[in-house]
């Protein structure tokens, strides 16, 4: 076998990286003209500019009943640290504040709260773990076809384990819900606006499938047999606490697909005693199939004694009558001791992430943070819809594809838009939705006016594709047929600055979800009905559509209208992002760096301890033991 010199070997891999780059860059410009034809046909009908001061003032006193408001953006961070047989979690949500006031002839002034470090607007938690104990917590090393041991498929190696585990992250994402939830309850506050650095969309139907494999349930959450006001929780609360969310003026829960159950469910609690009949009749259920479907979910709701049937009708069981008030409290109670070090029971432990069940000390698994995450998600939601708090969802890099594969072609099948050769034109696009809005910015920058934004559409789109089979109104859900929430949130791509000398440096595209809310995005004219075959009954859905840039949009031009005055012109690195978050950001990476600092001091006084030689020497693995050797070394040289 030939072997090749170092210059050579590094000559080539240079012309490779290069040649591949530059071809990369070039599809780009070979795409133009479709991209142009997109613009043409869609996307400018369906990009708003025309964003109004004095609208988004009027609006402010109808949804917020006031024009000056205060605002949080919530950002987050952690850190993981092997010290010796231990990994060292670290994770927060750190929020910078201030207050917004509205004038119909500018935009909108914003105040930013001084000292905002110093007024401890975050919540932290660190939790250290034996190595060994990790995959015991952590479900990315459960196994599903043995709910209640390790995934014997999974590497196991220590140093396999600490790349691996997202114990830490999930401790990140709940104290970013937690602490929003903290803000929108905190009557002194009086916060109306919060910011997110996630996609709102997104990420409940991540919590929704984290929290799917029912087969775990018994074996891995340790939250099963915790007891609430001296009730139990068991696997039917966490079942029916999965998709509480409830807006009746929504529809939601729509009683379609797997949310039949939720809205059966939330029909008998708020109007039993009630029969049969009178479901069908609420939930405008007039075909055959579907009665049957609801007759089977009766079923099944009463073999898990949830519901009971008396005298022909049918009531809660007193227990699930408090399921949410129980599991509400249950967050409270966890979340106070997770980030507040404090809570009402006792337990042997000092370790925040262990909890006292029937006598004794269990660890909470990541399965139980994402149920907690998810609850507290939805607690947020509900406390949003209730106190007009606009809810938004920045997500600065993203490789969403739901307005190219989804989208287009759904609204193109039934009508609403008119492309010719659409196969061809799907194909030769990028693969991206912030792509292809950003090239079509940089291409017709006379044209697409900064700030823009597209047209919202309801995220329930990103599970949806087109049903072949039938007509245009006819969608199928991406995975399985199942299609998200409708309704719930409301996506858009924006784009909010540009430098004043050169109009093509623009700034990058972002991604907008945010909550929906009735009276403002319930009207009929953003209203279309789609329907979906699910389990042989043919169920309608109703998604909100912005038909486009001439539809009336109060809450995006209020959104737009905050967002565009929070964008800085003096920080570089936060070009056409949002400052608070931006803020956030940093107060997250100091206290990031402080915790790393703590952490490291530790090691060096184990280290240094002459008590603990023996320990670190045999404790320590050979990797740690050789990179103090090294480091020595280093250091004498």
């Amino acid at each position: 076998m030939s072997s090749t010199s170092l210059g050579n070997t590094v000559r080539r891999t240079s012309e490779l990286l290069r040649k591949g780059a530059a071809e990369q860059i070039l599809e780009y410009e070979r795409r133009k003209k479709p991209l142009q034809a997109l613009y043409e046909c869609f996307i400018s009908e369906h990009i708003v500019s025309n964003f109004s001061n004095q609208r988004a003032y009027e609006t402010a006193q109808d949804f917020f009943g006031s024009p000056s408001i205060s605002f949080a953006a919530i950002d987050g961070t952690m850190y993981v640290r092997p010290l010796y047989d231990l990994i060292i979690f670290f994770g927060g949500a750190y929020a910078s504040t201030g207050s917004i006031t509205f004038t119909p002839t500018s935009l909108p002034t914003i105040q930013y709260d001084a000292k905002t470090i110093e007024k401890g607007a975050g919540i932290s938690s660190v939790v250290p773990v034996y190595i060994s104990e990790v995959p015991d917590i952590d479900q990315t090393f459960f196994s599903e076809e043995q709910p209640g041991e390790i995934a014997t498929n999974k590497p196991l190696q220590d140093s396999a384990i600490i790349s691996n585990t997202t114990i830490a992250n999930w401790i990140m994402s709940f104290a970013e819900y937690y602490l929003a939830y903290r803000f929108a309850t905190d009557q002194s506050q009086n916060l109306h606006v919060i910011l997110l650095d996630r996609s709102l969309s997104n990420e409940l139907a991540s919590l929704l499938y984290d929290t799917s494999k029912r087969e775990l349930w018994e074996s891995r959450c340790t939250l099963i047999g915790y007891r609430i006001n001296n009730t139990t929780i068991d696997r039917n609360d966490l079942s029916l606490g999965r998709h509480r969310l409830q807006n009746y003026k929504l529809n939601i829960p729509p009683p379609r697909g797997v949310y039949l159950n939720s809205a059966i469910f939330d029909l008998i609690r708020e109007k039993g005693p009630i029969q049969k009949s009178q479901i069908l009749q609420n939930l405008k259920i007039t075909d055959n199939e579907r009665a049957r479907r609801v007759g089977r979910y009766l079923t099944r709701l009463m073999s898990e004694k949830i519901i009971l049937e008396r005298d022909h009708t049918y009531v809660i069981s007193e227990k699930y009558a408090t399921t949410w008030p129980r599991l509400k409290k249950l967050v409270d109670i966890i979340g106070n001791r997770l980030f507040y070090g404090k809570g009402t029971e006792s337990t042997s432990s000092s370790n925040l992430l262990k909890i006292k069940k029937e006598g004794k000390d269990y660890w909470l698994t990541t399965l139980d943070i994402a149920f907690l995450t998810l609850f507290t998600f939805q607690m947020l939601i509900e406390e949003c819809w209730r106190r007009k708090i606009l809810l938004v969802g920045i997500t600065k890099d993203t490789a969403a594809r739901d307005m190219k594969r989804q989208l287009i072609p759904i609204l193109h099948r039934k009508g609403l838009l008119n492309l010719t050769r659409p196969t061809e034109l799907y194909r030769d696009l990028p693969n991206t939705d912030r792509m292809i809005l950003q090239s079509i910015s940089l291409f017709n920058p006379e044209k697409v006016k900064i700030p823009w934004a597209l047209a919202e559409y309801d995220s329930a789109f990103r599970t949806m594709v087109p049903d072949n089979q039938d007509c245009g109104d006819y969608v199928l859900g991406t995975i399985k047929n199942r299609i998200s929430l409708e309704r719930t949130f409301l996506k858009t791509y924006i784009q909010l600055a540009q430098a004043k000398k050169d109009p093509l440096l623009r700034s990058n595209v972002l991604l907008i979800d945010r909550l929906a809310y009735s009276h403002y995005d319930d009207e009929s004219e953003v209203t279309f009905q789609f329907w979906n075959k699910f389990d042989s009954a043919r169920e309608p859905l109703e998604v909100i559509i912005y038909k486009n840039k001439t539809t009336p949009n109060q809450i995006q031009n209020l959104t737009m209208t905050i967002l565009h005055a929070m964008t800085p012109s003096s920080i570089p690195e936060a070009f056409g992002h949002n400052k608070p978050l931006f803020i956030a950001d940093k107060i997250a990476k100091w206290h990031y760096g402080q915790f790393k600092r703590i952490a490291d001091t530790t090691a060096i006084w184990i280290l240094n301890n002459h008590k603990l030689r023996k320990f670190v020497f045999y404790m320590s693995t050979f990797r740690e033991r050789r990179a103090t050797i090294e480091a020595t070394r280093r250091r004498a040289v």
